[in-house]
């Protein structure tokens, strides 16, 4: 049996993959959510405010057990009135950060904090999925330069 594998062409050879843990900062020292106005000053503070007028962004907030931030995924970047955000890839990034549970967000450059029926079918679509893997979608947040409309705050995750 272990010769007839050695005759195998080498792209019939399952990869392995390594998962490492990686951490430069403390527990302590990173933002706590308690709340879609906590949600709001972090988005805040990573947004590009030279961009959130222009064009249309999808970031996802990955929270450990303690609702601290572990990590940002840029989940997409589009044009002025749309973007794309692939379910798959951020559960992808979800898992390999060890999230317990994620944020959704992105901008409307128009300024309408009104979500699409689009907006609406994505997030349950991510929170659907991200339930077979124990992860929690907490909120989905939409941002302009001027405020914030939370999903979770009108009873919608």
């Amino acid at each position: 049996m272990e010769q007839l594998s050695m005759n195998l062409p080498e792209w019939t050879r399952v990869a392995e993959v390594e998962l490492i843990y990686k951490s430069k900062v403390k527990a302590s020292e990173r933002p706590l959510i308690r709340d879609s106005k906590d949600i709001y000053d972090v988005l805040k503070q990573i947004w590009d405010g030279n961009k959130i007028e222009m064009l249309e962004e999808f970031k996802v907030l990955f929270l450990n057990r303690a609702n601290r931030v572990i990590g940002v995924y840029d989940a997409s970047s589009g044009g002025i009135t749309g973007t794309v955000a692939d379910p798959r890839l951020i559960l992808a990034a979800a898992i390999k950060s060890l999230a317990v549970s994620i944020v959704l967000s992105h901008n409307h450059p128009s300024g309408n904090l009104k979500p699409s029926r689009a907006d609406e079918e994505l997030t349950i679509k991510i929170k659907e999925a991200a339930k077979y893997h124990d992860i929690r979608t907490i909120d989905h947040i939409i941002i302009t330069s001027e405020g914030y409309y939370s999903f979770a705050d009108e009873g919608l995750v």
